[in-house]
C-alpha cells in the first residue's frame, strides 16, 4: 500500500509542477503554450536519467525513493500525452515544419537530456 502512496504523493507534486510551469508560460508566450510541454519534457528527461543513475549506483538507497522520485514526481511532471496533442493541433493548424521541429526538438532533447543526467551522476559519484 505505501508504493501506491508514493506514487500518489510524487504524482500529485509532479502535476502541480507541471501545471505552474504551463501557467507561467501562458503569461509570457500565450500563443505558444506548447513550449510549457517541450520544457518538461527534457528536463524531466534530464532528472529521470540522474535519478535513474543515482538509484543503480546507490544500491543502498531504499527502494521506495525510484517510485516516489521516479514514478511519481516525474511520471506526473512529464506529459507525452499532451506533447502528442500539441504536435497534432500545431499540424492541424497548417504549421507543419513547426510541429515537426516541436517532435524534433522533444524527442531528441529528451533523449539527451537523459543521457546527460546519467553521465552526470556516473561521472560524479
Amino acid at each position: 500500500m505505501i508504493n501506491f502512496l508514493l506514487v500518489a504523493l510524487g504524482g500529485a507534486v509532479g502535476s502541480v509542477l507541471r501545471y505552474s510551469v504551463g501557467f507561467a508560460v501562458a503569461h509570457i508566450w500565450p500563443q505558444h503554450l506548447y513550449i510549457a510541454t517541450v520544457f518538461v519534457n527534457i528536463v524531466g528527461s534530464f532528472f529521470i536519467g540522474c535519478a535513474f543513475s543515482w538509484f543503480l549506483l546507490r544500491p543502498d538507497i531504499s527502494a521506495l525513493s525510484p517510485l516516489l522520485l521516479m514514478t511519481g514526481l516525474l511520471g506526473g511532471f512529464t506529459t507525452f500525452s499532451t506533447f502528442s496533442l500539441d504536435a497534432l493541433r500545431i499540424f492541424n493548424e497548417g504549421q507543419h515544419m513547426q510541429a515537426l521541429l516541436y517532435v524534433g526538438v522533444s524527442l531528441l532533447g529528451g533523449l539527451l537530456a537523459a543521457w546527460l543526467g546519467m553521465a552526470l551522476i556516473k561521472f560524479t559519484l
